[in-house]
């Protein structure tokens, strides 16, 4: 879908969602994942349509009107990428503005990015995502993502090795 009038020049900030999701071996046997995928690291897409075409990114999208959060950002990732997920804990709130070549606003999205556990479905580059890619959470520099979203990994990473740590330890 292209860029459409109520999301660029907005009369008002634009929800969406996005999710970090990361692979494990442990996800190998749940998920159809294409052979040439790595067995474990971050779920990437790259975007097929403006803002931010041709880059790298987390999986998301916009909010439609009704739907909660949790499951925007769930249909997003199933809409994207052929996975289904279970969205956890938010990550973080944060803006994204893009000024045009004349200062005004050309799009003001307010992102909620969720972790996401995958729970099934099959890998694949699916509507706005032109390539799917498993991207190692501590080598993406290859993928050139924005600061906020390799800031959301690695508070992502951050969680996840506290709950990995809590469960080691019994609490």
């Amino acid at each position: 879908m292209t860029a459409t009038p109520d999301r660029e020049y907005p009369a008002r900030p634009v929800v969406g969602v996005g999710a970090v999701v990361f692979i494990t071996p442990h996800h190998r046997g749940m998920l159809d994942l294409p052979g040439e995928i790595p067995d474990s690291g971050v779920l990437l897409v790259r975007r097929r349509f403006q803002p931010l075409a041709g880059q790298w990114s987390l999986p998301g999208g916009m909010l439609e009107v009704g739907e909660t959060l949790a499951a925007g950002v769930a249909r997003e990732v199933l809409e994207e990428t052929g996975l289904v997920v279970d969205p956890g804990p938010v990550l973080e709130v944060l803006d994204r503005i893009t000024l045009d070549s004349e200062g005004r606003v050309q799009y003001h999205f307010v992102l909620v990015d969720y972790l996401c556990r995958p729970a099934g479905g099959r890998l694949r580059a699916c509507s706005d995502a032109a390539e799917v890619a498993i991207g190692d959470a501590g080598a993406l520099e290859p993928f050139g993502l924005t600061l906020d979203a390799g800031a959301v990994i690695a508070r992502a990473l951050e969680l996840e090795a506290v709950a990995s740590n809590h469960v080691r330890r019994g609490v």
